[in-house]
């Protein structure tokens, strides 16, 4: 499955000042680890991961979270309705 090769990278994923900043608020997180919160999420049994063009997308609990597929940098998180 597609998902796999996101999951057998998980160890490379990492995000900017700016990209931790814009998680933080996006998603109103009292922890400073972003990455391993995004990880926790990811490795999450109920979580849906796709590939769409450039970036990884992972659904769970009402939250959406970006990965540039090419460098595993989490872009963003979003909360969706």
């Amino acid at each position: 499955m597609e998902q796999n090769i996101l999951i057998a990278n998980i160890e490379k994923l990492h995000t900017t000042p700016m990209g931790d900043q814009r998680i933080i608020h996006h998603l109103h997180l009292d922890t400073q680890d972003v990455v391993e919160y995004c990880k926790r999420l990811i490795l999450d049994t109920n979580s849906y991961i796709y590939r769409q063009g450039k970036n990884w997308y992972c659904k769970i609990n009402h939250i959406r979270i970006t990965i540039c597929a090419s460098s595993y940098t989490i872009i963003t998180a979003h909360i969706i309705q």
